[in-house]
């Protein structure tokens, strides 16, 4: 019988070690390429097949048992992000302008442990084991270029799994949801173009900027009085652009945001009754208006039967008391590309720990993880893919 809590535990100090050494090295989207060369010198060292450069700075390990069998994958993204770290601690970003304020490292630590430790199991493993570890999920487009580029197949991938690791939910839990766990994520445009006139004199203008207020509330009142209670929504204005003097009305007013919901009928109805209120409330203050709407990433949907054996899986081998059922967050995630190909579950890795300080935000100067969360994630892969495979 195998001891994976046991085999876990004793390289506790080794996968924090992997996640700091990671820290230390945060790049951007597309641009990770310090990274994807550590992580495939790892791989290829523990005897695992590395293609490397998939979706530019990509890697992709695999482990093939002894014998034949399924192929289930781990996802972990590996893309920083530009901020600059103000965590003062030893193992500190050493890329100006970066920080991995997201939990990248963790999760590029844990997937490479996981890998690690299989790799010295693999005369017990039936089929095969794929470590996809993607770039760029901060901008949300790693996810669907390395599916262009046939991640997901030879050996085609019947399963994937991932985690992130998540502020908001305490040390030692591992939060998981069956159906929607993250929104859908995306972004709209809108520029207004009126007749500008001086700020004194407004009935000889066309003013865009109190059209924009209305068109702000109408907005708002798609979630607050067209969406069903019991669904969600969100639209949020990240930027408004406009004028160029206290005393003149402007021409032009630019303005953004973005759009999440639960439910893909919901992100439909959003977006189809933006554009609609937004042209007809400047059609009646004769302002022109172009409305550009941006697809971003889905919702994040955990298939039900996969989430129910990690459920089972974790109960039985580590204990039902890790296990938290959570809220779905307004988050978006590129992982739920995978997910909608095939079967895959996505959970969160609780990392607050007042105690120890640890309660900072996602993409925060000052985010910090537990490190001793690591462990945990490092037993919940081992034990779902042994037993997926049946080893």
């Amino acid at each position: 019988m195998i001891k994976i809590n046991e085999i876990a535990e004793n390289y506790k100090e080794e996968v924090i070690s992997l996640r700091k050494e990671f820290h230390k090295i945060p790049e951007p989207a597309f641009k990770e390429v310090q990274t994807s060369k550590k992580i495939a010198n790892y791989l290829e060292k523990w005897g695992l097949e590395v293609e490397k450069n998939v979706a530019k700075t990509g890697v992709v390990g695999l482990l093939k048992g002894e014998k034949n069998g399924s192929t289930i994958a781990i996802r972990a993204d590996i893309d920083g992000l530009p901020i600059t770290e103000k965590t003062n601690l030893p193992y500190s970003s050493q890329n100006d302008g970066y920080m991995h304020a997201c939990g990248h490292d963790g999760h590029i630590a844990i997937a490479l442990q996981t890998a690690k430790i299989l790799s010295n199991l693999k005369d017990k493993i039936k089929g095969n084991v794929k470590f996809i570890f993607q770039p760029a999920e901060e901008i949300i487009s790693g996810a669907e270029a390395m599916i262009k580029e046939g991640v997901l197949l030879d050996p085609e991938v019947e399963a994937i799994i991932g985690l992130h690791i998540w502020p908001e939910l305490k040390s030692g839990y591992l939060g998981i949801k069956r159906g929607p766990i993250f929104a859908s994520s995306d972004k709209f445009d809108l520029v207004l173009k009126g007749k500008s006139g001086h700020g004194a004199l407004p009935h000889q203008a066309h003013d865009s900027t109190v059209v924009l207020a209305d068109i702000i509330n109408g907005f708002q009142k798609i979630i607050s009085r067209e969406i069903p209670p019991h669904e969600a929504g969100v639209i949020s204005f990240g930027m408004i652009e406009g004028g160029s003097a206290y005393n003149i009305i402007p021409y032009k007013i630019k303005t953004n945001g973005t759009i999440r919901a639960f439910n893909s009928d919901i992100r439909e109805t959003i977006s189809k009754r933006m554009e609609e209120i937004a042209s007809n409330i400047c059609k009646a203050y004769n302002i022109n208006c172009d409305y550009i709407y941006s697809p971003g990433v889905p919702v994040t949907i955990n298939d039900k039967g996969l989430t129910d054996f990690i459920i089972k899986t974790i109960s039985r081998e580590i204990s039902p008391d890790v296990l938290k059922t959570v809220i779905p967050t307004t988050g978006g995630e590129d992982f739920s590309l995978f997910s909608q190909k095939i079967p895959g579950t996505f959970m969160l890795l609780g990392t607050k720990n007042e105690k120890k300080g640890i309660i900072g935000a996602l993409h925060q100067p000052d985010y910090n993880i537990d490190n001793n969360i690591l462990t945990l994630g490092v037993k919940s892969f081992l034990h779902i893919i042994l037993n997926y495979l049946r080893c």
